[in-house]
């Protein structure tokens, strides 16, 4: 996978909003579920890529320090050449003074060489550099993000678990409120008063029918005192009530 497509997906998702996406989603926790696939799913392919681009980097990182070592290796071969040329020119052996010297320019064009392939390839190496510091930050920036994700997933799920504990709560308090048992007992101590009342009408009713037996009897009593009176009237027994009422005669002796 090419590094510009990788990098574009990570600078795609680094910029999306994750609200805006919840909102808009018909099932948030599905779109969540969805983001988290799709972050994970990218960072993996991120790791691969910037892996690969970090070991080509750093092959050129050691190509180019063989390069600049070998310049260095020749640099000092030709130098050790030349010398060897001025002591032999020195010693009045020019035809093997001429020969070191030969080889010296033959390692200064090896180094020259060298240093122009290391020279060459550090534009690489800088661009390579700073691609793979953006990829770095990339990911780093969705490893955030997805843990964002996670957390807001779960913060998510747990109000949801809320909501649906509320709802049942909720149904519940509802299906008593149809029941209503304080009604229920409205209606049994209504019914107990009703009783009491009962009773209570049954004591005064008894009560009432015992007072009218007890005046019945006073009234017949009174209708026996009046026969027997009558009775003695007729017999000339019974004194008179004149005699009755009148006090006694003194005593006289």
């Amino acid at each position: 996978m090419a590094k510009q497509s990788i990098f574009g997906r990570i600078s795609t998702l680094m910029k999306a909003n994750i609200n805006a996406l919840l909102d808009s989603a018909e099932d948030p926790q599905k779109m969540l579920d969805q983001l988290v696939r799709d972050f994970s799913n990218s960072i993996a392919d991120a790791e691969a890529a910037i892996a690969e681009t970090i070991g080509n980097l750093r092959l050129l990182e050691r190509d180019h320090q063989e390069d600049v070592q070998a310049a260095t290796e020749w640099g000092n071969k030709a130098l050790a050449a030349s010398r060897k040329a001025d002591e032999l020119r020195t010693a009045g052996n020019t035809a093997d003074a001429d020969k070191f010297d030969n080889l010296a320019k033959i390692a200064l064009q090896r180094q020259i060489s060298e240093e122009n392939e290391a020279r060459a390839v550090e534009p690489t190496i800088a661009s390579q550099t700073e691609v793979v510091a953006k990829l770095k930050d990339g990911l780093n920036g969705m490893k955030q993000k997805l843990e964002q994700l996670k957390s807001k997933r779960s913060e998510l799920l747990a109000r949801a678990k809320t909501a649906e504990a509320q709802n049942k709560v909720h149904d519940a308090v509802k299906s008593i409120d149809v029941m209503d048992p304080t009604s229920e007992l409205g209606r049994f101590e209504d019914k107990v008063r009703r009783q009491e009342a009962l009773a209570a009408g049954k004591q005064e009713l008894a009560a009432s029918s015992l007072d009218a037996q007890f005046e019945s009897l006073e009234d017949v009593g009174e209708l026996t005192e009046v026969e027997a009176r009558l009775a003695a009237l007729k017999s000339g027994t019974a004194p008179a009530q004149a005699a009755i009422d009148a006090p006694s005669a003194p005593y006289t002796p």
